[in-house]
């Protein structure tokens, strides 16, 4: 997993309200995607209690404690909030006791409250947080959205990448990042990549300089993140070499042990590489749709093949 989130940072992100606002959450992180309805521990129950976890009180919680006298829920209180729990989250409109925010003033444990149901608090947090602590790894190559489909561009330096992209914005497609792309693992079957925030929405042209998509030709050029669905490797022809004209067999890379479907294509002067780009989303997306052109063509070639050796038979 990544190291950590600021705790500001899911607060912002969730619109969370502080009912400890003597506290300053500047320095408190969160290290896991994990959440935790404390409904044992207020039983009085802490044998394998993960403190780590942004604790949540939901409705059921809630309606259990005030079902508890105060001499009963004091002591429980405080063995919760004295392992220095990340913070403490009321959903669904409920708030805390005043037993609560004072024990929580006394351990400096912040409090939130937010109008959301539990269930619906707690899946977009985890969702959030599955990006936010993904793995991550910087790499070389250029990201752009092609009909939907997240399309990495990669190639020496100089090769045309950023070109290329350039071509596809101007053609309706959308950028993501230049030269940079930031990889996160946010599942087994799921990368999803970004830009660096020093570097995002610009696009470097060699003999031009730097250049601002976003401010040319406007936010709908533009986008923040995209899933990794297909890598387009640059290269210089080499006219030794044997290039796969058929795509039978899928050829992949991998980034944080996922696998990604990759192409290679010979870059020669006079190939338009927007519209070849934009022909290798749309066949991958066919693809996914369960539609393969070469398989379709093979398929073709080998009726006509027993077509012909049946006539060939009866003769």
């Amino acid at each position: 997993m990544g190291s950590s989130v600021p705790l500001k940072k899911l607060v912002d992100k969730m619109k969370l309200k502080s009912l400890t606002p003597e506290i300053d959450i500047s320095g408190k992180k969160i290290v896991t995607t994990e959440l935790n309805r404390p409904a044992l521990q207020l039983t009085g129950y802490f044998d394998h209690f993960d403190s780590e976890r942004v604790q949540v009180i939901g409705y059921v919680e809630y309606t259990y404690l005030e079902h508890l006298s105060r001499e009963q829920k004091v002591p429980v209180y405080e063995k919760l909030l004295s392992y220095q729990i990340p913070c403490l989250v009321y959903t669904t409109m409920t708030v805390p006791d005043p037993d609560m925010i004072s024990l929580a003033l006394k351990y400096e444990i912040p409090v939130f409250c937010t109008k959301m149901a539990t269930s619906a608090f707690m899946a977009e947090v985890i969702r959030w947080l599955n990006v936010e602590l993904a793995p991550c790894i910087s790499i070389h190559g250029v990201l752009v959205d092609v009909y939907g489909e997240g399309i990495m561009i990669m190639g020496e330096s100089g090769i045309g990448k950023s070109e290329a992209a350039l071509e596809l914005i101007k053609r309706g497609h959308r950028l993501i990042t230049d030269d940079v792309v930031e990889i996160r693992k946010v599942s087994d079957e799921t990368l999803i990549g970004t830009a660096p925030d020093i570097t995002r929405h610009f696009i470097e042209l060699r003999g031009i300089g730097i250049i601002d998509v976003k401010t040319l030709f406007g936010v709908e050029s533009v986008k923040n993140t995209a899933n990794i669905d297909l890598v387009i490797k640059l290269e210089e022809w080499d006219r030794n070499k044997e290039y796969d004209r058929m795509g039978l067999e899928e050829e992949y890379t991998e980034f944080l042990g996922n696998k990604v479907v990759c192409h290679s294509l010979p870059i020669r002067p006079g190939r338009n590489l927007a519209v070849i780009v934009e022909a290798a989303a749309v066949n991958h997306r066919q693809k996914k749709m369960g539609y393969n052109a070469a398989r379709e063509l093979y398929n073709r070639v080998q009726n006509n093949l027993m077509r012909s050796m049946r006539e060939i038979e009866d003769e």
